[in-house]
């Protein structure tokens, strides 16, 4: 009997580790998608096909993972360690965008790397560990909060949106933390309250105190949590949402990701 291999028309590499996760609900909600493949490959492995060679095959670069935090490491100072990314990397991630290889961001994906600037440039803003630099500007460590229940409010007409009701709801995490809105097109904005009353300190977080504010403080922050930009010559989307299985479940999250994985698959 011969073998028929079938080659769906959109190929995604999906970058993953470095944060917990529901493997298989979260490939789950790509499966369900007509037409679209997605390969989850783990860091460090993913980081060595992040270059025009090592893609080659593949249409669109997804990013679930948080690189460059180590919370292993023993150190006197509170973990995460910051990790640099490797020449090869930083080179092959240029040449990828700048050949115009499209790339979507999701949820956690805005933590990694603390130390490459140009990578937070081409995401759009930082989730910081640690107080730190963002930008030339010196910033505390971010905010977080989980099982926050907001309305999702659709900010454009766009393809990323198309199809989308003008309001959802989701139960999701949130971030407080510095994006940068220059050269972007807003998608997405949240009904949250974006202020240090209302999230926790990253960094006393992995030091051990969970939810807590106590002696943190943070600059108010945007409700938009989702936007569209480019990258060099890339098309790049951003989307906080994405905690877990509640919400790759969630059929508006889903229409979201595949919308924006099509939209910066097209050249």
């Amino acid at each position: 009997m011969p073998i028929i291999r079938h080659r769906a028309a959109l190929q995604c590499l999906v970058a993953v580790r470095g944060h917990p996760f529901d493997r298989t609900a979260f490939d789950g909600m790509f499966q369900a998608m007509e037409g679209l493949s997605a390969t989850m490959v783990d860091q460090p492995a993913a980081a060595r096909l992040m270059s025009p060679e090592g893609m080659r095959g593949f249409d669109v670069l997804v990013l679930y993972d948080m690189p460059g935090l180590d919370f292993e490491a023993g150190a006197e100072e509170a973990p995460p360690l910051y990790r640099d990314p490797s020449p090869e990397l930083r080179d092959g991630l240029r040449r990828l965008l700048e050949q115009g290889t499209g790339i979507v961001a999701l949820h956690h994906a805005l933590a990694g790397w603390p130390t490459w600037g140009d990578y937070h440039e081409w995401l759009g803003g930082q989730f910081l560990y640690h107080p730190g630099p963002a930008r030339g500007e010196h910033w505390p460590d971010s905010g977080y909060r989980h099982d926050v229940t907001h309305e999702i409010s659709i900010e454009q007409d766009h393809p990323v949106t198309a199809g989308l009701p003008p309001h959802f709801t989701l139960v999701d995490e949130l971030y407080l933390c510095p994006i940068f809105p220059e050269g972007a097109t807003p998608l997405l904005r949240s009904s949250a309250a974006f202020t240090r009353d209302h999230f926790w300190s990253a960094e006393l977080a992995v030091s051990g105190q969970m939810f807590t504010r106590e002696g943190w403080d943070h600059p108010d922050g945007s409700n938009v949590i989702g936007w569209a930009k480019q990258a060099l010559a890339s098309r790049l989307v951003y989307l906080q949402p994405g905690d877990g299985a509640a919400v790759y479940n969630d059929p508006h999250y889903r229409r979201l990701v595949e919308n924006a994985i099509r939209w910066v698959a097209d050249r």
